[in-house]
């Protein structure tokens, strides 16, 4: 299915995301000098999602076959010229003079002026698409190929544009004469009566308001069999049937009451109103984001037929000044290198006017196509962006330092080896979870009476182990082994310490996953952290002994003489060693997990130590804005050279000492804050973002330095909700077209049925369809 694009104001088409088409291959050279230029081009069937959007890329129309080439003419002028309204326009150096091109310039010369991101120069797209094999006046040639570069010679372009007679004009009408074909259709549909057009919007209507449903939920449209006879339809049909019996409204409009030829219900049109859906939900994106700073959140997963997919996510402040994160689109890659990566990305973000001149942070996981130093993507995208800075995933880090840590200390190592052999013995039979089940309800039960325990959502969940005699008798010596294994005071130890250090960082790992989370927050979530496990080390070796020894108790468990010289299991115990059971639980266990995870925090969540954060945490408000130093934030602010010159340094630095005054001293509404997001959007409140921009600019990128990739995880979870095992066959357009408005139906469901309706009739005039 073709990709289908939103008006040329809020969208910019898409960049070409493969190679140009080549021609075939020469099987005899010398024939083929002889022959005529046109005998060389063959049809190929031009994949017009993949046609070059940055015009220094495309290839000349005479290179196309001459069947299509209206085809691909009415595509691009579907898309429109390529206008990057939101690009950084480098400057350059005329005789001593800077100087670039002028974004307003789109709004004077607007049908047919394009700009070449890649070239940095300006082309005519009316020339381009119906360029002759000579075209001098006005410069033709420079606009239609090599492009136009001399920004100080703006007359140029009406020199250009020239008189009625010149190419340009000529090349102008050729393509309002192409567009004329298709206006015939919106002429027929504007003839139609009043009460015809009426009956068609009731019918648009109602099969929008079903696929709403559907795309709410997440659930299948088609059916396996859609015909008369069969007894489920479908969601869609089945649901529209529903709805169509029990209101009067739609009931003798719509399905066998409707004309054959305008029922609305056909796949096709199911899939554009879907497309349709995509793209407001992605435009009303676009439209809170306004052109500002954003931030990056990438990752690739496969898919249910094994196709590697790109999920982006933009974070960024919106109006209000809060952070938000929103999910605009996943992308199919054919492979997952760093060029790849970022190919795709750039296509997909100028598909809606962005660039990567205003990416201001990326976050991804650590793989080394992501983070990869030399030519991992981030890299690359910071070429592009200077401002863009990379803070590894925080969440990701953290899983990493257990990781690392049940590595580094065999007991652990051992502990994770025998769950997951227990987990598997108890899981491999729904008979021995049965067991399990009641076995545990039972002892909670019993727990309840004796007042041991108490109730509460999310308490007292299957804990416990079958009997071995109730299991397989394949599995019985197994299911005995571990039980007797578990059985040991060792174990028993363990699994108390490893629940304690857990229990602490798994408290970090849910507040890290939380949208609005600022890297400041984060980065004073992480020193908790760290000063929790050293008070468990310092502090609660007791409690810890005492709650083993209750356990062994209960559960008849011997528990050893903590005097006794430590016999480590895989020697003769005549080699005993010189130090006490109480020394290599303490010292040799006990310390050195809470030491090692300590280490393995510091190591991996090296980032306090920049300069950058460094800043951030200077702009927290917390304690009425006590970590506030200028300094700090100015050597910050230095950071992102294209954002602050000399000049604005100098501004800057006189509104920080206003500022700080101001918010310390005079305002009460700023004395509680907690999080550089209540300082944003107390900001926007009291309107003195405007007074202090540079200030707040610095609050925003601060924002936008994001700590998890907790969004792109869970499209990745609805994704497999979207495209099932029964579902493998959608394509990527219908599924991103699935996907979005399911993953953002916050802002899917604010957006009217009659938005939808306009955007999916203009689709389907573009395409010559009523």
């Amino acid at each position: 299915m073709k990709r289908f694009y939103p008006p040329v104001s809020s969208k910019l088409p898409q960049p070409s995301s493969s190679s140009p088409i080549a021609t075939p291959v020469e099987q005899n050279l010398n024939q083929l000098e002889e022959q005529p230029q046109s005998s060389k081009r063959q049809r190929q069937g031009i994949d017009l999602d993949s046609l070059s959007t940055d015009p220094k890329e495309r290839i000349p129309i005479r290179d196309y076959h001459p069947n299509e080439r209206d085809e691909i003419r009415r595509e691009y002028l579907r898309r429109g010229p390529c206008q990057p309204r939101h690009h950084k326009f480098p400057q350059r150096d005329f005789s001593g003079l800077k100087r670039r091109f002028n974004h307003k310039w789109f709004d004077e010369y607007g049908i047919w002026l394009e700009y070449s991101v890649i070239e940095d120069a300006a082309y005519c797209l009316c020339c381009y698409l119906f360029q002759d094999e000579e075209i001098h006046q006005g410069g033709g040639d420079v606009f239609s190929s090599l492009g136009f570069k001399s920004w100080q010679k703006k007359k140029r372009f009406d020199m250009h544009v020239g008189k009625s007679s010149s190419s340009h004009n000529h090349a102008k009408r050729k393509c309002e004469d192409l567009l004329k074909q298709k206006q015939s259709i919106q002429t027929s549909f504007d003839r139609q009566s009043s009460q015809t057009k009426l009956e068609y919007k009731i019918r648009l209507k109602a099969s929008i308001e079903v696929l709403r449903l559907l795309l709410n939920q997440g659930l299948a449209f088609r059916g396996h069999r859609e015909d008369e006879s069969s007894l489920n339809k479908g969601n869609f049909l089945e649901i529209l049937s529903w709805y169509a019996e029990r209101c009067d409204k739609i009931r003798d409009l719509v399905l066998k009451k409707a004309p054959k030829n305008d029922q609305l219900t056909s796949h096709k049109i199911q899939k554009d109103i879907i497309i349709a859906c995509k793209i407001e939900t992605v435009k009303a994106i676009m439209d809170n984001l306004n052109g500002d700073f954003f931030a990056l959140l990438v990752d690739e997963s496969c898919d249910v037929p094994r196709k590697e997919q790109l999920a982006i996510v933009l974070r960024y402040v919106n109006r209000c000044g809060s952070v938000v994160e929103h999910f605009i689109g996943i992308v199919h890659v054919h492979n997952t290198s760093a060029l790849c990566l970022k190919k795709a990305i750039v296509d997909y973000l100028a598909q809606h006017s962005l660039s990567l001149s205003y990416v201001c942070g990326q976050c991804y996981d650590e793989a080394s196509n992501m983070q990869g130093d030399l030519g991992g993507l981030k890299t690359l995208i910071r070429q592009e962006s200077k401002s863009a800075y990379c803070i590894h995933c925080f969440a990701h880090q953290l899983q990493l330092t257990l990781v690392a840590v049940s590595k580094k200390c065999l007991e652990v190592g051992e502990l994770v080896l025998l769950v997951s052999n227990v987990l598997n013995i108890v899981g491999g039979s729904y008979k021995r979870m049965d067991n399990l089940r009641e076995s545990h309800a039972e002892k909670v039960q019993e727990a309840l009476d004796m007042g041991e325990l108490e109730t509460g959502r999310g308490l007292n969940q299957e804990l416990g182990l079958a009997r071995a005699a109730d299991t397989h008798w394949e599995e019985r010596a197994k299911a005995k082994g571990y039980l007797s294994t578990c059985q040991t005071f060792e174990v028993a130890f363990m699994l108390h310490l490893m629940r304690d250090v857990l229990e602490i960082t798994n408290e970090l790992n849910t507040s890290l996953q939380k949208k609005e989370q600022d890297i400041a927050n984060a980065i004073l979530l992480v020193e908790v952290a760290k000063k929790r496990l050293q008070k468990l080390r310092e502090e609660e070796w007791g409690l810890l002994i005492d709650k083993v020894s209750a356990f062994c108790v209960k559960y008849n468990i011997l528990i050893p003489n903590f005097d006794d010289f430590y016999v480590n299991s895989g020697r003769s115990r005549r080699k005993v060693a010189d130090y006490t059971i109480l020394h290599h639980s303490r010292v040799d266990i006990f310390f050195k997990i809470i030491d090692w995870q300590v280490q393995e925090l510091n190591a991996r969540f090296n980032e306090v130590t920049t300069n950058l954060l460094v800043g951030v945490a200077c702009l927290n408000p917390v304690d009425s804005f006590s970590s506030f130093d200028i300094n700090k934030i100015l050597m910050m602010a230095e950071l992102y050279p294209d954002n602050f010159d000399e000049n604005i340094m100098v501004t800057l630095k006189n509104q920080l000492q206003t500022y700080i005054v101001d918010v310390r001293d005079f305002d009460e509404r700023f004395s509680n804050l907690q999080a550089l997001v209540d300082l944003s959007e107390t900001l926007v409140k009291t309107k003195k973002h405007l007074n202090y921009q540079f200030v707040f600019r610095l609050v925003k990128f601060a924002l936008l330095l994001q700590v998890a990739t907790a969004t792109v995880e869970r499209t990745f979870s609805a994704m497999k909700l979207i495209k099932s095992e029964l579902r493998n066959r959608m394509n990527d357009e219908f599924m991103s077209g699935c996907l979005v408005p399911y993953v953002e139906r916050n802002i899917f469901n604010t957006i009217s049925d009659e938005t939808i309706m306009n955007t999916f009739q203009k689709m389907k005039t573009r395409r010559g369809q009523l």
